[in-house]
């Protein structure tokens, strides 16, 4: 019983640093496509490794970053977990559940380990964009190339509309500890977990179909990351404004983060 009890506890604390962790880079991120939209920042990646880099060259950077990295670490202890044993919830023992943790599981480890590389100075691997052009190349020369990049490209999307869609409906509801809400907090949070969540899901979509374009076209420059599927919004009709409103959705998205942090079940 003993041993349950400090699992359990370790494991929330992790879950709730890797929240937070994820918080901040989403709130960076935000900030920095924003600075792009509005044109005082379009030097910036405004990507993982952007808000990596705007990190590093603060006072006490390197705290940060590594705070950053065991965050996410806690995370992905947090979703092992989950898959290993089911997650809270009356059906968070359910097959489909434990699957999709262990999904997230193996995400959040390449994002762990992205943010520690970096933290220990192994920087050379470039902006994400080059990182999606250079893993579509790759996945292009295997055999059935086309099949496997189109069919990752339309799994992008497709968690890109689920991401929106859930977020739209208020799924998180049954994750968070409303009762500990005031009604004010709960519109707060429910503003940022609904136009955040809508932000993160469109950009997983269209990165998405551009994966898929990639693939038909037999073309990895036509892959993109965060940073240029951002910009590719300041090309549609709307213009920069479809970037700045996605940019401030994705920075609400990490305000929303830390609100998880704060409330979620774990």
């Amino acid at each position: 019983m003993a041993h349950q009890a400090a699992r359990s506890s370790v494991v929330e604390t992790g879950a709730r640093w890797g929240l937070a962790a994820r918080g901040v880079i989403y709130l960076l991120i935000g900030v920095l496509a924003l600075q792009v939209a509005v044109g005082s920042g379009s030097s910036e990646e405004a990507d993982r490794s952007g808000a990596l880099e705007a990190l590093s060259d603060k006072p006490f950077g390197a705290a940060v970053l590594w705070a950053l990295g065991i965050g996410l670490v806690g995370m992905v202890l947090w979703r092992l977990s989950e898959a290993l044993f089911g997650a809270a919830g009356p059906d968070g023992r359910k097959a489909r559940k434990r699957a999709l943790s262990a999904v997230r599981c193996v995400f959040y480890a390449s994002v762990a380990y992205s943010v520690l590389a970096f933290t220990v100075g192994e920087k050379g691997a470039g902006s994400g964009d080059r990182q999606s052009r250079d893993l579509t190349a790759r996945a292009l020369e295997l055999p059935g190339g086309q099949w496997i990049v189109g069919l990752g490209g339309a799994c992008i999307a497709c968690a890109g509309i689920w991401i929106g869609v859930r977020a739209a409906l208020r799924k998180y509801h049954k994750h968070l500890k409303t009762g500990e809400m005031g009604r004010r907090t709960r519109q707060a949070v429910d503003f940022c977990g609904v136009v955040g969540g809508v932000a993160r899901g469109l950009v997983f979509m269209v990165a998405g179909g551009f994966a898929v374009r990639a693939a038909v076209m037999y073309d990895p420059s036509e892959a993109k990351g965060l940073d240029d599927t951002l910009r590719a919004f300041a090309t549609t009709a709307a213009g920069p404004w479809l970037m700045a409103a996605t940019a401030a959705g994705l920075a609400l998205f990490g305000v929303f983060s830390f609100c998880m942090a704060r409330w979620r079940r774990v």
